[in-house]
């Protein structure tokens, strides 16, 4: 470990998410004094399933977490595209070995309760998270950040990282914006994996695409148990998660049709949570000089690229390297590099993520009918080298922005 120095700087982080408790995790590796804050009592994952992409995965295996995840997660052999009312094949990308021999990592789909006790292993060796701790607002000086508490506490440091997700209290003192509602909705459920026989023997992430929706699912906790998101186009916009104990029966009257498995899986759960999807316009800046934002509070974006957690994980390695060991006087410097280089690839992802909230949902015609020859024709692994293939640690050293896809 480098040993703190006296010019260091003091950073506090504010949210113990994905990108929280990486970018803790690599500050206090290098010595650098990192208070991190999370408005909750205890340490429990919100949601269910997430997936995790090679370019977020070799990330995590430098963390040490290889032996981790390989415990947890399940491995992806496929991505596959089915229709929504026959179950035929639109398209299937290939992973299993292959993807590690292209990539140098698995594509994995995993837990977020398990992920986030990886995470907190990584960090536990270097410090604590300071739970219960509400942060509501952060005041910028010309020297220091004071940070303000719901409980009256005042804390400072030289530089807030926000890590507090899609709605961010830290990004409030970056840009002034407001969430925009994206015209869908998502129902989440977790079912024992029985109910999914296939995946027993190949393990994959399945998309169903059809009019007005489209459902994934794919099998995580070690293969036990199987997570499924099911979205919908819907007029409704509730912010946040609900449980009313409807939320079956809604799915079942809004996939009446749908091919018999899909119907299997999402009817099935016994707890089922309904979202509003939201993201934010691409934000023109995410940091000020003693304010950075890392994760969802820099570029919340729609889920349908899969890219959530890889982000954030991308995000906090790319500004660890360019804080460096830097005095608080060169902190200005680092967090605008910092947005030099995510701020391309992150865009160009939210931007995808939007597009891909229209394409999912068209009806049966002529404009579903290119779509899936698209989808054909971009289903090879070498089509993902721009996403996969990405490396976080190589860009904040050669100043790589992202890859363009071919």
């Amino acid at each position: 470990m480098i040993p703190i120095v006296a010019e260091a700087a003091r950073v506090a982080v504010v949210g113990a998410g994905v990108a929280g408790l990486v970018v803790t995790a690599l500050l206090r590796r290098r010595g650098v004094h990192c208070d991190l804050f999370e408005r909750s009592p205890a340490l429990d994952a919100v949601g269910a399933g997430i997936q995790l992409s090679p370019n977020g995965v070799r990330i995590l295996h430098r963390l040490g977490l290889a032996a981790a995840l390989a415990e947890n997660g399940v491995k992806a052999q496929a991505i596959e595209t089915r229709r929504w009312d026959d179950g035929s094949v639109i398209a299937r990308t290939h992973h299993g070995p292959a993807c590690d021999e292209l990539f140098g990592a698995p594509y994995y789909m995993i837990h977020r309760a398990d992920l986030q006790r990886c995470l907190v292993g990584a960090l536990r060796p270097h410090g604590v998270v300071q739970l219960g701790q509400h942060c509501d607002r952060v005041v910028e000086q010309s020297d220091h950040v004071e940070l303000h508490f719901t409980n009256g506490a005042v804390t400072t440091a030289d530089l807030v990282i926000g890590a507090d997700g899609v709605n961010s209290v830290v990004r409030d003192a970056v840009v002034q914006d407001e969430p925009r509602f994206s015209g869908n909705a998502v129902h989440r459920g977790v079912i024992a994996a029985g109910h999914v026989a296939p995946f027993i023997s190949e393990p994959q992430v399945l998309f169903w695409l059809g009019p007005d929706h489209h459902v994934t699912y794919y099998p995580i906790a070690a293969g036990r148990t199987v997570h499924f998101s099911a979205v919908s186009v819907t007029d409704d916009a509730r912010f946040g998660s609900s449980t009313t104990g409807a939320e079956a029966a809604d799915l079942a009257v809004a996939f009446a049709g749908w091919h018999e498995d899909v119907r299997r899986v999402v009817t099935t759960a016994e707890s089922v949570t309904r979202w509003g999807l939201f993201d934010h316009d691409v934000a023109e800046r995410y940091g000020t000089d003693r304010v950075v934002l890392v994760g969802d509070a820099a570029h919340p974006m729609l889920p349908y690229m899969s890219q959530g957690a890889n982000q954030a994980l991308e995000d906090a390695v790319v500004l660890v390297d360019c804080l460096g060991d830097c005095a608080p006087r060169d902190l200005a410097r680092a967090v605008r590099r910092y947005e030099e280089l995510r701020k391309p690839r992150t865009a160009e992802i939210h931007r995808r993520s939007r597009v891909r909230g229209e394409t999912f949902h068209l009806a049966d015609g002529v404009q579903q009918r290119e779509r899936d020859a698209a989808l054909r024709r971009t289903q090879s692994l070498g089509q993902l080298d721009w996403l996969y293939g990405y490396d976080a640690t190589l860009a904040a050293k050669t100043g790589v922005l992202h890859k363009v896809e071919p």
